[in-house]
């Protein structure tokens, strides 16, 4: 039942002592804010940093070519190693059961594309079907690059969105048109778009791929291959396929066992977990650091109890002498303890999502390394609950106590 006599005294209290109240409530608030905020905050830096990544395999290996830095076999040093289709089957052949998809590729020079009046400079590049199951690539028009592609060596290209809208008019159908690469003419069969965000999303579309047969027949490189890609199968880990690969590829083309320059690599399952790990370790601290801050501001509310209990001492006894219950007095020292928790917790979880919207409003999804904050509402909802019991077990003591004062010593406290 709601005592309207119990909170005048509350707020008479509160008023009396307001700059004790505010410091106070200062501590909750800013235990709640600086966890809401920092957990808003690190999920920003998290979510800038994955879209990177995009909708790649993460469990994604790039394999490609440098010259050798030892002899080997009566081969001099700093030969140039060129990979080759043979290469990518003898991969296939002896890790069938490890690898998902495989994707070689090739570079094409093309120098200025140019249409009508239109021109601009792309990567242009010769993939394998299995590219658009490993890349962050959707396609958002038309197809990719198929098998029959291949095997027929088409003049066909899939281009990226930025290459799209320079080169064509913005309601033209684009699907079906030409461009000229090296004075020939390919058609375009689809479009597509990258998952990442930031710089590498618009590096990755302003790209230009074709067959990979196609692209090794143009530039005159029939059989080679400049580098590739290999995803591992669901239950083998990147690390424990690469090392083999390697030792394998060395052996093929004669280099030195320990030439670590000959063959090189990036697994990106590996970068993938140092990135998930850090962020591991970030959330760790954002919690340790919050819960902290929560907890003094606390303890803060625990001594100010103990403080007013003391202060009042004379009052309580006072009280007690003309009849009232101990359970009426804990309850008074408990509804000021909660009061006060529950509004500065409220106002400091207000503030924090009011600035995490704000941020989320100015940066958006395209950040590179800081992209749509936000937060978990349920985890700020249950930390404000958590600090109202927190506030209503610290104000207990000092409740308790107040509640066990004999009134003829409290009538005696000067």
């Amino acid at each position: 039942m709601f005592d309207y006599d119990k909170w005048q005294e509350i707020f008479g209290t509160i008023r009396k002592h307001k700059t004790r109240t505010f410091l106070t409530a200062l501590g909750v608030f800013w235990g709640i804010f600086m966890l809401v905020f920092l957990m808003g905050s690190g999920k920003g830096l998290e979510n800038g940093v994955m879209t990177n990544f995009g909708s790649r395999a993460t469990n994604a290996l790039y394999v490609w070519t440098q010259n050798t830095s030892l002899p080997y076999a009566g081969l001099q040093s700093g030969r140039r190693v060129r990979l080759t289709e043979a290469d990518i089957q003898a991969i296939k052949s002896n890790f069938a059961h490890q690898i998902e998809y495989m994707a070689p590729r090739i570079f094409v020079m093309s120098g200025e594309i140019a249409r009508d009046n239109k021109s601009g400079s792309f990567d242009v590049r010769g993939e394998s079907p299995d590219f658009i199951n490993i890349e962050a690539f959707k396609i958002i028009d038309g197809r990719f690059i198929n098998p029959l592609d291949m095997l027929e060596r088409r003049k066909v290209i899939v281009i990226g969105k930025y290459v799209r809208d320079l080169l064509f008019a913005k309601e033209e159908k684009v699907i079906g048109q030409y461009l000229r690469i090296s004075g020939i003419e390919y058609k375009v069969v689809g479009i597509c778009q990258s998952s990442r965000g930031g710089q590498d999303q618009a590096d990755d579309e302003k790209t230009i791929m074709m067959p990979m047969t196609t692209a090794q027949q143009v530039t005159n490189n029939m059989g080679r291959i400049g580098w590739f890609i290999c995803t591992a199968r669901q239950d083998v880990k990147v690390s424990a396929l690469e090392g083999p690969l390697k030792a394998l590829l060395r052996t093929r083309h004669k280099i030195h066992p320990d030439d670590d320059q000959g063959i090189r690599s990036f697994n990106l399952e590996k970068e993938f977990a140092e990135v998930q790990g850090l962020f591991f370790g970030i959330r760790f601290i954002i919690w340790i650091v919050g819960i902290g801050s929560l907890l003094a501001g606390i303890i803060g509310v625990g001594n100010i109890m103990l403080i007013i209990v003391k202060e009042r001492t004379k009052e309580i006894g006072i009280r007690k002498s003309m009849g009232a219950t101990p359970g009426s007095i804990v309850s008074m020292i408990l509804l000021e303890s909660v009061f006060i928790t529950t509004l500065a917790g409220y106002f400091g979880l207000l503030l924090s999502t009011g600035i995490i919207a704000a941020l989320n409003q100015a940066v958006g999804v395209g950040g590179e390394f800081f992209a749509n904050p936000e937060i978990d509402f349920k985890v700020g909802i249950a930390a404000l609950f958590i600090l109202i019991i927190a506030g209503a077990l610290t104000g207990l003591v000092p409740a308790l106590q107040a509640a066990n004062v004999n009134p003829v010593i409290a009538l005696k406290d000067e």
